[in-house]
């Protein structure tokens, strides 16, 4: 297992294939269902499949990716966090959800900041976006409280508006 990150509650991991049956769980939680869309991972099967074409062809092709975050004291998968490169974008896009009974502890916040070090330190990056969801407020509040600034909106499909964000690294 490749640790890409450590947190003082949190370890950020590249996923495996083992992680499918978590995978399957948090693709269907409530709020990832809401905010982030159906990609329609019913099974363990299909995760697995979501892994080999996502996140671990991305770690191959971009070296980065989404990873696994975990619990560091019990190894507790509890959600993802990593980074994008989206076709719409100009720069990387950070990416998080958590499991519901993960949400509200401060773990999106701590995972999310040591996300951004890693981008802005070890992948040398100048600026990163973040999109969400107009009514994600969670989502909203955390960005705001992590420095993004708004800019604009940006549509990836002729039936989606998402909220843009940007931080510089200098503001970290």
């Amino acid at each position: 297992m490749t640790i890409v990150l450590q947190t003082e509650r949190l370890t950020l991991r590249h996923f495996t294939m083992a992680d499918a049956t978590f995978v399957v769980e948090l693709l269907n939680s409530p709020n990832w269902l809401q905010y982030i869309g159906d990609r329609n991972i019913k099974t363990v099967a299909d995760a697995q499949s979501y892994l080999l074409q996502g996140p671990l062809l991305s770690y191959v092709v971009s070296g980065f990716g989404l990873y696994l975050v975990e619990l560091k004291d019990s190894q507790t998968p509890i959600g993802m966090c990593g980074l994008l490169k989206r076709p719409y974008l100009q720069y990387l896009d950070i990416g998080y959800a958590l499991l519901p009974r993960y949400e509200g502890i401060g773990y999106g916040h701590e995972i999310a900041t040591a996300t951004l070090q890693y981008a802005f330190g070890f992948l040398q990056q100048e600026h990163i976006a973040a999109i969400t969801s107009p009514g994600n407020q969670r989502s909203i509040a955390l960005l705001d409280k992590m420095g993004f600034y708004r800019n604009g909106t940006v549509n990836p499909d002729e039936k989606t508006e998402l909220l843009l964000f940007i931080k510089d690294a200098k503001t970290l």
